[in-house]
């Protein structure tokens, strides 16, 4: 009888627990599988540095100002600086075990170089003016980036010009950014600083020409020029007449007590140049207070435009009374925040409504339900804000479609109490009229009206006989009306919106209120269909603010709509927002630069 070794058996059992694994194994179906050590990279440079602390092989040492030895692995160093990768590839340093650095501190180098190996870094008030530059030096992007971030948080009034000096001495273009949109946002505190008055006159040109600096009222930025000046008079004066080329002196002369300052300051006095500017913003204010409407010419007479949110919406409501009343509100959809805005004294429901320069809010037609040649217009950013009558249309309408194209508004079809038109009116800025142009090939009231590549769309509405579904388009060079391809369903009391060169034909009635959408693009010439809203829309008013278009009001079966509905065209999705104000229908609207009045 043969007696087996235990090693033997344990061969034999291995064996077979060898051939019953891989029968199973080619029995079953088992794809091939990465397994990631998420903690191997940590590991591996932890006994890295644990290697360098004790010295061991250890293959170059830095010798800094100070006499200091910071020692690594150079094989680590070139894996993680491009510097370090240059010096010992390329240079006489590549076969030396001591080096002279002498342009890095040695606590900073140490700093790096523990970085490295550790993946930390610990920046301070104290070393981040070192620390950056010689990231920089040792291309360590990481560090540099972190150490801009540490700077942003320390951004005050009282270092912010120091920081954006610094930034820009480094090329670190992100702090270059944030110290100059905090330099501008809080530019009423930054002018009251000692850092303010060292500034060069060419840095203080690039801040009082920026449009979006944060000041209400311009005569804060010509106090500041003025304090600016006179801080240094003897090496500043000659730079004042540059310096006023950016001070938006029209903006402030309408002020009797401002303007009076402006007059009497003895440097503007001295300065001919200076003179030419408190003259020019004299003369426009004179122009404003005589035709009410003045598109300002040059960047001088332009409000400046600041903030996160720097366009809102005014509203135009209804109120459900015995009688019904008309008012308008500004609504900034970032923040949810709604104000009174100016009121408007008739109730302008079948009117329509255009902006120019998102400035000039203009309502024309339609009061109280009827017919109208009267115009309103609102400038958003005069001091104070109200209607003012404007010079009557040629005819009487309601329910018309509005299109601004070149600065210059166009009163499309509409009705007028017995008859639906095809006229067509514009009001050309130049005398300030209204004149006929071509009129549309068909009559239509309730229309839409929508402007793109030049051209004036008109869009669905209703004749006297029945709701319609064609679109036409108007030239202004040839002043011809030319038909496109019809949408898909008839759309009376259809709202247009025009958003990245597309035409889009929201909700409307065609025997019953719509809550489709369609969208035409000019390069094909088709109307094809996009998400429904959410609910059907009857007269809606349509914006578009930050890529998006919004639906808003409205009515669904002769009854009020307090919602505004949000498309994204990028998702082709609809959003909801409740607008619920007591019993009221929300109309019409426009998109206008954010007004003094109206600041979060």
């Amino acid at each position: 009888m043969l007696l087996m070794s235990v090693k033997e058996m344990d061969t034999i059992q291995s064996s077979s627990c060898e051939n019953n694994l891989k029968h199973v194994l080619t029995s079953k179906e088992c794809e091939p599988t990465i397994f990631r050590n998420n903690c191997h990279s940590a590991g591996i440079l932890e006994d890295l540095q644990s290697l360098r602390k004790n010295e061991v092989l250890c293959d170059v040492r830095f010798e800094a100002d100070d006499g200091k030895i910071v020692i690594g692995h150079k094989i680590v160093l070139i894996a993680a600086s491009p510097y370090f990768r240059a010096m010992f590839s390329n240079f006489d340093e590549s076969n030396k075990d001591l080096i002279n650095i002498r342009s890095l501190d040695s606590t900073i180098l140490q700093l790096l170089v523990d970085y490295i190996y550790t993946g930390e870094i610990l920046i301070t008030k104290e070393n981040v003016q070192v620390l950056l530059p010689a990231a920089n030096v040792l291309q360590l992007h990481y560090v540099n980036g972190a150490c801009a971030v540490f700077l942003q948080k320390t951004l005050d009034p009282s270092n912010c010009f120091s920081i954006r000096a610094f930034a820009d001495l480094h090329n670190c273009t992100d702090l270059l950014l944030s110290s100059e949109a905090y330099i501008k946002q809080h530019f009423l505190e930054v002018v009251k600083s000692e850092e303010f008055l060292s500034i060069s006159s060419e840095d203080l040109v690039k801040l009082i020409s920026c449009n979006d600096l944060a000041v209400l009222f311009e005569e804060k930025v010509f106090e500041c020029v003025i304090k600016w000046v006179k801080h240094d008079l003897n090496q500043r004066k000659d730079f004042l007449p540059e310096l006023m080329e950016h001070v938006r002196l029209p903006l402030l002369a309408s002020r009797p007590d401002v303007l009076n300052n402006v007059i009497e300051e003895p440097l503007l006095k001295n300065s001919p140049k200076c003179k030419d500017y408190v003259i020019e913003g004299i003369r426009f204010n004179l122009l404003k207070s005589v035709q009410h409407f003045t598109i300002p010419q040059t960047i001088r007479c332009k409000p400046r435009q600041f903030g996160n949110s720097k366009k809102v919406i005014l509203m135009f409501n209804q109120r459900l009374e015995i009688s019904p009343k008309c008012y308008t509100e500004w609504y900034d959809p970032a923040t949810q925040l709604r104000e009174n805005a100016p009121g408007i004294n008739d109730c302008r429901k079948t009117a329509g409504f255009g902006v120019i320069s998102d400035q000039f809010v203009f309502v024309m037609g339609g009061v109280n339900g009827s017919s109208s040649k009267s115009v309103s217009m609102l400038d958003v950013f005069s001091q104070s804000p109200s209607w003012i009558q404007m010079v009557d249309m040629e005819v009487k309408r309601k329910d018309l479609g509005v299109g601004v194209l070149d600065d210059c508004i166009y009163a499309v079809g509409g009705h007028d109490d017995h008859n639906a038109l095809n006229s067509v009116e514009v009001f050309d800025v130049s005398n300030q009229k209204w004149r006929m142009v071509s009129s549309m090939t068909i009559e239509r009231h309730d229309l839409g009206v929508g402007v793109l590549n030049n051209r004036l769309y008109a869009v669905g509405g209703a004749d006297d006989n029945m709701c319609l579904k064609s679109v036409e388009y108007y030239d202004p060079t040839l002043d011809t009306w030319t038909p496109v391809e019809d949408m898909s369903v008839s759309r009376q009391g259809v709202s247009v919106g025009v958003l990245d060169g597309l035409i889009y034909a929201i909700g409307g009635y065609n025997g019953k209120d719509l809550k489709s959408v369609e969208v035409y693009r000019p390069s094909d010439g088709v109307w094809s269909s996009v998400a429904d809203m959410e609910i059907c829309r009857f007269r809606p008013g349509v914006v578009v603010l930050d890529g998006l278009l919004f639906v808003i009001g409205g009515e669904i079966e002769s009854s009020i709509v307090d919602t505004v509905e949000i498309y994204n065209p990028n998702t082709n999705t609809w959003t909801t927002m409740r607008l619920s104000r007591n019993e009221v229908q929300i109309y019409g609207g426009v998109v206008v630069d954010r007004p003094l009045q109206f600041t979060n």
